[in-house]
């Protein structure tokens, strides 16, 4: 499996769901890339003067991501999309 280096995370993108609460269906055209995604695998942090500052997130946790993140890069690893990105760009845990 893959081992992200540093502050690097490695997401799987939630899909949003595909219809409106009013019950209208959105074509895939229409949609936006998702900004939730489930953390597959982590680096084990950056060091910062000498001291080393862990990651935070852990696999599996759910998280919301920037939509125009800096450091995203979509990744494919044996057929799979995943997106890698620093841990700076995930804004939160949900």
């Amino acid at each position: 499996m893959f081992k992200p280096l540093h502050n690097y995370i490695l997401l799987e993108r939630i899909e949003e769901e595909n219809k409106t609460a009013g019950g209208i269906i959105i074509p895939d055209n229409a949609k936006e890339k998702p900004v939730r995604g489930r953390v597959i695998a982590t680096g084990d942090g950056i060091y910062d003067n000498g001291q080393k500052i862990p990651v935070t997130v852990k696999p599996n946790d759910i998280v919301l991501f920037a939509k125009w993140a800096s450091s995203a890069n979509e990744v494919k690893i044996d057929g799979k999309d995943y997106v890698l990105i620093k841990e700076s760009d995930i804004l939160g845990i949900l």
